[in-house]
């Protein structure tokens, strides 16, 4: 199927930020500050730790600094899949914290429900639908595992080949585990903006356009210097830099190198893609059922997530996770026609009664991935600075987490959190370069050659999962 005509016509701005509901620009900060805490980034995991500041301590001085705008890079991009899991699914965590996975799981609900009260507590506009997720075989050796995980009474009901057609129609489907619980689904720019208007209304002081430069120790505080980075300020010169003094900071940079140099080494920055279709007409929805509307995403390796938008269109991605030699990041690898393509023709191959259905929106962007394939915490200066990261693309919902444990670390006290072996315990860093991409390059090829024989992992596989740098969702 030539799918060039579908393409032919797409944006490369991201969907969700093609709006003209994209709050207006904040200045950035142009003078010298004092703060009982400081914010570095403007996606989820700042904005829910700014938020969780102000509800543990409504006098709290809190400020918070963006680079770019709230919510431009991966928080803006991502496919809105808000996941229970912490750990990237319960398997994985099983292979990475077997002693306390059960109570991750526990604490991922817990937070999930959290999410959703502050949704509703605060009014935020965000397209929130508790729908649940399909795990989708299209494979007849994958329907065995997800057969298995079939637990009722958990929300994990298995669907054969003839109840999943009842309720998706794809001809690729041969069975699915439906997750009635632990995923919503979320409009992503707009859970950005509105958590950005509730912690302004809150009393934090946001401002964009602000790079951090500098982290540094004090003694009994912390000294950051950023620089402005927005083109709109007037006499850049007199105010280029400024000096923040922080009593507590809070590191959320993610797929940007980190501010610690000590674990500058245990993130890489991969490249995600996705397409977003015009709305389906009423005919179409009809064509492929999912009045349900659940998130859904196959079960291989190199896997899709797909979902409907509140107007019925369908964002399609996954499949290719690019790396760049360097940990490169750049807006130049956001668009990656072939990665594109390939997308198309998988979407037609899983939904053929919408031949001829256009795509409106083509884009991309990194996350920031880890060797254990979910967040990982440090702290530095006596715990005057906390960061997380790692999330691997599952930062939707586990990055409110991620801010309720980097609280609690710059809080200096003992609690479950902070004795959790997921926050005392780092990932093993990736090597430095070559030996990084040619790591990578080879895993990628095993990943790819496992899908093609049905699963099986091979002998590379096996090593990384002896080593604990295996990843089983």
């Amino acid at each position: 199927m030539d799918v060039h005509p579908a393409l032919a016509d797409a944006s490369t701005i991201p969907f969700w930020l093609d709006t003209d509901l994209r709050p207006q620009p904040l200045p950035p900060l142009v003078e010298d500050r004092e703060t009982d805490l400081l914010v570095v980034g403007g996606g989820f995991t700042g904005l829910w730790t700014a938020l969780q500041a102000k509800e543990r301590d409504p006098n709290r001085r809190v400020v918070l600094v963006e680079a770019n705008s709230i919510g431009w890079a991966a928080s803006g991009r991502n496919g809105g899949f808000c996941a229970a899991s912490l750990t990237h699914g319960y398997d994985n965590g099983k292979a990475h914290l077997p002693e306390e996975n059960d109570r991750l799981a526990q604490l991922g609900r817990e937070n999930l429900d959290a999410v959703e009260a502050a949704v509703a507590k605060y009014g935020m506009d965000v397209e929130f639908e508790r729908t649940g997720e399909l795990d989708v075989a299209t494979e007849d050796y994958q329907v065995a595992e997800l057969r298995e995980a079939h637990d009722p009474d958990s929300g994990f009901v298995f669907l054969d080949q003839q109840e999943l057609a009842e309720i998706v129609k794809s001809p690729t489907y041969k069975g699915a585990l439906w997750d009635s619980r632990e995923v919503a689904l979320v409009n992503p720019a707009k859970l950005c903006w509105e958590l950005l208007r509730v912690i302004r209304e809150l009393g934090v002081d946001v401002y964009e356009g602000t790079k951090v430069t500098d982290v540094s120790d004090a003694t009994s505080t912390v000294r950051v210097q950023t620089r402005v980075t927005a083109e709109t300020i007037e006499d850049c010169a007199a105010a280029q830099c400024s000096t923040i003094t922080a009593k507590r900071v809070a590191l959320a940079t993610n797929v940007f190198p980190s501010l610690l140099k000590r674990v500058s080494l245990h993130t890489v920055p991969v490249y995600d893609y996705a397409l977003m279709t015009e709305p389906l007409t009423d005919e179409q929805m009809a064509a492929i059922g999912w009045e349900g509307r659940q998130g859904i995403g196959d079960c291989a390796n190199r896997f899709h997530y797909y979902r409907l938008t509140a107007d019925n269109r369908i964002l399609f991605g996954g499949w290719d996770a690019v790396y760049h030699f360097g940990r490169k990041v750049s807006w130049k690898y956001d668009q990656r026609p072939e990665t594109f393509e390939t997308l198309a023709e998988h979407f037609f191959e899983t939904f053929p009664q919408l031949a001829g259905l256009k795509f409106t929106h083509k884009w991309g962007g990194p996350i920031d991935t880890c060797s254990r394939f979910f967040s990982f915490f440090t702290s530095a200066y006596g715990k005057k600075v906390a960061m997380a990261a790692g999330f691997t693309g599952l930062g939707v919902g586990a990055s409110r987490f991620a801010g309720t444990v980097m609280l609690d670390l710059l809080s200096g006290e003992d609690t479950e959190l902070t004795g959790l072996e997921m926050v005392r315990k780092l990932p093993l860093p990736f090597p430095p370069e070559p030996v990084a991409w040619l790591g990578i390059k080879l895993t990628t090829n095993a990943l790819i050659k496992a899908d093609e024989n049905e699963g099986r992992r091979g002998p590379l596989l096996k090593v990384l999962d002896a080593a604990g740098m295996g990843f089983d969702s």
